[in-house]
């Protein structure tokens, strides 16, 4: 498959609440690196991106779907439209039935969890787009492998629901079971009756995946099952002190804090963003700025653990490059543009206070082909359907702060690494 993803630090709060974001009272696991979309020879690695874009389209237009379903079209940003499912190039269908190589392993952060009164195992993405929780069905699972899966006779807390789960993804193919409600523990924190999905028809998109499933950390207004997340479930049960969770995403020390925020892992305060659309981790007011100078303002902005890169409106990201010297359209790579790989620009996002700045590294995915001068930049223009000025901001802009998610506050915030 595409991602070959090593685990995340997953460190969670365990006491009393407070009203400020708490910090320092968690349990950290460290777990190990993960790389880039960038190939070991230095090249921009195409078809995994372009794999990782259509899986992004599709994950957000059944997010769409959802959020229609639960709250009806007067909840969309104007402009925001169902678009059609966007299937992958024959080419790259076929391909996913062979492994790939640790190339691509930029684009998802996993952790363990277990799931029901026996503490079955499951290496879990962790994704603040999206709002459900799904791992494979071990009763006869079609294209599930050698993944952990889930037996609900085997827990003794385990209870089947009515109704069916169903993801399409950009190979045509399906993640589809039934639901169940169990207890569901990330690193010792527990959410008792947890609805999820044990699926019996696993995308061809995840055979070569180390993930079994996806957690989603979004809002449930956005969710198929319709029903809260973990962690929200976690805080309603008073499992963590505050109804908050953190990310630090890096290439090394990563963590998901569950509860509050780890001061170890960022200096100064947090710079916090009103949500403005409650099915996703949406803050307005935002601009775009290279090279120190604004290019441009005014838009909304959703924060996605489960995307790898950064996504705008194809007009806006075009202006944004038009602004960067020798910058241009990647041929036959649409909506990818490359820059002179000796002079990276110098992109950050402002959403009225202080400038997150995108490190070169974090901007930069490789060289447009093997002795190019010329390198693929980490922002791609592509309508996801969202809206007519809403950008999708992955992990090439989350690697770069520390990374707070308030239901609280019914915030997101941003804080400076150490």
């Amino acid at each position: 498959m595409f991602c070959k993803a090593t685990l995340v630090t997953v460190a969670l709060a365990l006491v009393a609440s407070a009203s400020p974001i708490i910090r320092d009272q968690g349990i950290r696991i460290a777990l190990p690196k993960r790389s880039s979309l960038t190939k070991p020879d230095g090249t921009f690695d195409h078809d995994t991106a372009v794999i990782q874009t259509f899986r992004t389209i599709n994950k957000h237009r059944q997010n769409l779907i959802n959020l229609e379903a639960n709250r009806g079209r007067e909840a969309f940003n104007r402009g925001a439209e169902i678009k059609a499912f966007a299937t992958l190039p024959e080419h790259l269908a076929k391909r996913q039935s062979e492994p790939l190589t640790d190339q691509n392993d930029d684009t998802e952060w996993t952790g363990p969890i277990s799931i029901g009164s026996n503490d079955q195992p499951f290496v879990i993405d962790f994704d603040t787009g999206s709002s459900d929780l799904w791992v494979p069905n071990a009763s006869q699972c079609k294209g599930c492998g050698s993944k952990h899966t889930y037996d609900s006779s085997t827990s003794s807390t385990s209870k089947p629901q009515s109704g069916k789960f169903q993801i399409q993804y950009g190979d045509g193919s399906t993640v589809s079971g039934p639901i169940f409600e169990d207890t569901v523990t990330v690193a010792g924190v527990k959410a008792e009756g947890q609805k999820f999905s044990a699926v019996t028809e696993l995308s061809d998109l995840f055979n070569d995946d180390p993930l079994d499933g996806i957690l989603g950390l979004a809002f449930p207004d956005i969710s198929n099952l319709k029903a809260p997340t973990f962690f929200q479930s976690a805080f309603e049960q008073k499992s963590v002190p505050e109804n908050a969770f953190s990310f630090k995403l890096a290439s090394s020390g990563s963590s998901l804090y569950l509860g509050g925020a780890d001061s170890s892992l960022f200096t100064g305060e947090v710079e916090f963003h009103e949500v403005v659309n409650s099915g996703f981790w949406q803050a307005s007011g935002a601009k775009a700025l290279v090279n120190g100078k604004p290019v441009g303002d005014s838009f909304d902005t959703i924060i996605d653990s489960g995307t790898t890169i950064m996504y705008g409106p194809p007009a806006a990201v075009d202006a944004l490059y038009a602004s960067v010297p020798g910058a241009k359209a990647v041929q036959g790579q649409a909506g990818f543009y490359s820059f002179p790989c000796d002079s990276v620009p110098d992109v950050a996002f402002n959403w009225g206070g202080k400038t997150w700045a995108i490190t070169p590294e974090n901007f930069n995915l490789g060289q447009v082909e093997e002795g190019s001068s010329e390198c693929v930049g980490a922002l791609s223009a592509e309508d996801l359907g969202l809206g007519d000025n809403v950008w999708l901001l992955g992990d090439s802009f989350m690697k770069n702060v520390y990374s707070v998610f308030s239901f609280e506050k019914n915030a997101v915030g941003f804080a400076e690494l150490k």
